[in-house]
């Protein structure tokens, strides 16, 4: 990966059409007055289409900074990722400049994109080592969600998948984990109305986590594969509204959020609104926050290791 960009290349990324970009991921873009907004994520503002602000986090920036913050990818990842969407093509001299795609302009909204799983590898083993070693998730619970086709990893860039189902087997969402860095992305086209789940028709309970890995997490410290499950992905409660029409025989709620402000924040809203449509609800946040951890993982690793061992997360 090249290591310096020329000021082109920066103006290039920094005139990409972030509504776009956005709609690419599979965010569902809304006009609010003169600025922008995303279905999933209603405190952010996009404002004149290059920049944006998400006010619940106080932090904002550029398409550049979106992609960073957002989908958690690196610097120089997101500068190339936004060059190869304008369709910026590195030309050999005398070649002439190429005509670029997705700037600012007046174009019409980007169509969404269809749905499409990444290609799977001929193997898991980046995957295993990276859920097993680093995350401290035991084999056999990575086993368990591999053989219900519920996480797999991507080819070429061995990615883990985390897939959202409905309630007939059907894939709706996938989310992607970096085993070698620390990218994350949703993929293309999800319908983000779903999350990462476990479902059971038997069970009347749902324990709702932030990420896959905390889902998983939970699984390997409770030895627990009987509840409903649901990871949204984010701190919104669409995915839960969709589990919850999909699952009617659920009465029960139980939230393990992160324990950090956002979190808990979040959590507490989304327990006072189904408190109020009249579902039992509890928070596991504090359980978690009480032994000083972020999130199920971290604690998880701590019991593996030890406390002083939870930089390996970093």
């Amino acid at each position: 990966m090249k290591l310096k960009f020329t000021d082109e290349e920066l103006q290039i990324a920094k005139s990409v059409d972030l509504t776009q970009v956005a709609s690419h991921l599979g965010y569902t873009v809304k006009r609010i007055g003169q600025n922008h907004t995303l279905k999933e994520m209603d405190s952010v503002r996009i404002y004149n289409r290059t920049n944006w602000y998400r006010w619940s986090s106080k932090i904002g920036g550029s398409q550049i900074d979106f992609l960073v913050v957002i989908c958690g990818m690196e610097f120089k990842e997101a500068i190339l990722w936004l060059l190869d969407f304008a369709g910026y093509k590195h030309s050999e001299p005398g070649n002439g400049k190429s005509q670029l795609t997705n700037q600012v302009t007046n174009l019409p909204k980007a169509e969404k994109l269809p749905f499409l799983l990444p290609a799977p590898a001929s193997d898991n083993r980046m995957l295993y080592a990276y859920l097993n070693e680093k995350r401290k998730i035991g084999i056999a619970v990575i086993d368990y969600f591999i053989n219900r086709g519920l996480i797999y990893e991507s080819y070429p860039h061995h990615n883990i998948v985390f897939i959202g189902k409905d309630a007939g087997g059907v894939a709706r969402f996938a989310h992607m984990r970096g085993t070698n860095s620390s990218f994350k992305c949703d993929v293309a086209g999800s319908d983000k109305n779903y999350g990462f789940n476990i479902a059971n028709s038997e069970s009347d309970h749902l324990n709702i986590f932030e990420s896959g890995i905390d889902l998983m997490s939970y699984a390997d410290l409770y030895e627990e594969f009987w509840t409903n499950k649901l990871a949204l992905g984010m701190l919104g409660d669409a995915p839960i509204d969709t589990f919850l029409i999909e699952h009617p025989q659920i009465t029960s709620l139980n939230f393990f959020l992160d324990a950090d402000e956002p979190g808990k924040k979040a959590s507490r809203r989304m327990r006072k609104k189904y408190d109020g449509l009249g579902y039992r609800v509890t928070d596991s946040t504090p359980e978690i926050s009480y032994k000083d951890y972020k999130d199920l993982n971290e604690w998880l690793v701590a019991i593996r290791l030890g406390p002083a061992n939870l930089s390996v997360l970093m």
